[in-house]
């Protein structure tokens, strides 16, 4: 299987050549970097947790998490900056 078919079928996130790989991958990283680390945490933190749960025990835990979420300074300022039509600016707080 070559990388672009890995690729359409959704088993990578994305293929680049050789020479494009650092500034592609930092391209990436200020992406991540740019996020709610909070809720990416989050999310990583559910995701593991999918492998193990139930339907039923992964909605609850998701229930928590997502009242969870809603309580950060993150939430807010991203509902701020929606309304306001700029770009979030998150804390990680």
């Amino acid at each position: 299987i070559s990388g672009e078919e890995a690729q359409q079928m959704g088993m990578i996130y994305k293929v680049f050549d050789d020479a494009d790989l650092e500034k592609e991958s930092w391209k990436i990283a200020v992406t991540l970097s740019e996020m709610p680390t909070r809720g990416l945490a989050l999310t990583k933190k559910l995701l593991n947790k999918s492998f193990l749960n139930s339907l039923e025990e992964q909605l609850k835990e998701e229930g928590k998490l997502q009242k969870l979420a809603g309580e950060t300074a993150d939430f807010q300022e991203g509902i701020k900056s929606f309304l306001e039509k700029r770009k979030a600016v998150f804390t990680g707080k």
